[in-house]
């Protein structure tokens, strides 16, 4: 799959409403060390909501849909990461507007203004330990690759890959937002929770596209 178009997204949303569902408990362990132990359910609640809230549209735009996928999240799990991750695809969505398929280029604008509305809405900064510090590798990655006129898959999948380094180095990080930054020290060695929620939304995003690609966009 080098593109993906308006067909394409619901079938995404449905597999990461899976995913996340899978990783539900994992995430609430891993969030349980130093923060409140909901992220599992926030990603799951927030996931599921999108996929319902996009199955339910009828030949809606890619920016469409995206929108609507951020405003079911911000719905369905109106906590702290749950109005990042809503923010994020409504800033995206607007990356979005007018794009019939989005590929290398079009999803590194959508990962570009994804990054940028969560910096903006949770005022962190990279080297605060938040999910910031894995969704500017990935939409730096994608900027580079987008420039190198990668294919989809491959550019995909190497932003799944920076974003994999990126998580491991939040273990070296002291938490400056939220609950976490409670902790201070404690936080250290531990792999951020939010970061590692971006890390399997990338990772997802690019088996999708990868396990797609023999077939024509849009099938």
């Amino acid at each position: 799959m080098e593109k993906l178009t308006a067909h394409d997204i619901p079938v995404l949303f449905a597999r990461l409403s899976e995913v996340f569902a899978e990783q539900k408990e994992a995430l609430i362990t891993l969030d349980g060390q130093v923060g409140d132990s909901d992220l599992g359910l926030t990603m799951a609640k927030g996931f599921a909501a999108a996929d319902k809230a996009v199955a339910g549209l009828d030949d809606a735009t890619i920016e469409a849909q995206l929108k609507t996928a951020g405003a079911a999240i911000a719905r369905a799990a109106p906590s702290t990461m749950g109005t990042l991750m809503a923010t994020g695809f409504l800033r995206g969505s607007a990356a979005a507007n007018g794009c019939s398929e989005l590929g290398t280029a079009e999803m590194a604008q959508f990962w570009s203004s994804f990054c940028d509305g969560v910096a903006q809405r949770g005022r962190a900064q990279v080297g605060d330990k938040t999910v910031l510090d894995v969704l500017h590798p990935i939409a730096r990655t994608m900027e580079d690759q987008a420039r190198a006129k990668a294919a989809l898959p491959d550019a995909l999948d190497s932003a799944h890959a920076e974003a994999v380094i990126a998580l491991e180095a939040t273990k070296d990080l002291v938490a400056q937002h939220g609950k976490a930054a409670a902790f201070q020290e404690k936080t250290r060695g531990i792999q951020d929770a939010g970061s590692t929620a971006a890390v399997i939304l990338i990772e997802a995003m690019a088996n999708f596209v990868r396990n797609n690609a023999a077939s024509p966009a849009g099938s």
